[in-house]
């Protein structure tokens, strides 16, 4: 398979929080991850930066997974001992109290994908039936589309769009969502932080994962266009095709 990272800062915020990276292990599986912070001062871009190394970490110390159950039973582990020791962090560090992080993250075998997500960073699927979103948002605005009592149109400009239900770190103990699906040639998977998400719709991402050929040209492409459409967030993308060539290119 092939895989790429990429983030940018985009044009208001004056540092980037987002982190993330693809990463392989000894048995050829991926691992991508895109983790978007929050918090005072610099906390954000700590807490991302923990989740990211510390679940690299893991990863290069397993072995290839056989079943699906596998893959989501490494995640649950390792998702619950990165948030605990993000949590202790904020806790010992008054700079960095109240600090958390989204997390989405797929690992990606010849076969199966198994994608984790905590808050509103998102993964989408390319494959034969079309495009699709695979992940669901914790946050406010979702609740209130699910129950009816805004449109999704209307949640697209709410003055609370980016309050979360659920973040990494934020508490001793986290929810995750996990799924897993079918992964063949020549599927694609696109994870991304709300810094696209908000700003590209999903039509546009499409267009562009599927007809243009090169990864990063598809990466530097989504980002050029969000931060033409204002870049007020970071941005952060990592595109992962199931291909009979294994190939791990990260870019920040």
């Amino acid at each position: 398979m092939k895989a790429i990272f990429k983030t940018d800062q985009g044009k208001i915020r004056p540092h980037n929080e987002d982190n993330g990276g693809v990463f392989f292990n000894h048995s050829g599986n991926c691992l991508a991850i895109v983790a978007d912070g929050m918090g005072g001062h610099n906390a954000g871009e700590v807490a991302s930066g923990m989740a990211v190394e510390m679940l690299k970490e893991l990863w290069e110390n397993t072995t290839e997974f056989q079943t699906p159950e596998q893959a989501e039973e490494w995640f649950r582990n390792s998702v619950a001992i990165v948030n605990k020791k993000i949590f202790e962090h904020s806790q010992d560090h008054q700079e960095c109290e109240g600090m958390g992080t989204t997390l989405v993250a797929a690992i990606c075998t010849s076969i199966f994908a198994t994608i984790v997500n905590i808050g509103d960073s998102r993964c989408y699927l390319l494959n034969d039936t079309g495009f699709k979103q695979l992940t669901e948002d914790h946050s406010l605005v979702n609740e209130l589309v699910k129950a009816g009592q805004i449109s999704p149109e209307d949640a697209e400009f709410h003055p609370r769009k980016n309050m979360l239900l659920k973040a990494m770190g934020t508490e001793p103990e986290t929810d995750l969502d996990i799924i897993t699906i079918t992964f063949e040639i020549p599927d694609k998977l696109l994870l991304c932080s709300d810094g696209l998400s908000n700003k590209v719709s999903a039509k546009e991402m499409e267009e562009i994962v599927k007809n243009h050929t090169d990864s990063l040209d598809k990466v530097d492409m989504l980002i050029k266009l969000a931060n033409d459409y204002g870049g007020e967030d970071n941005i952060s993308i990592a595109i992962i095709e199931a291909h009979a060539e294994s190939r791990c290119n990260k870019q920040c």
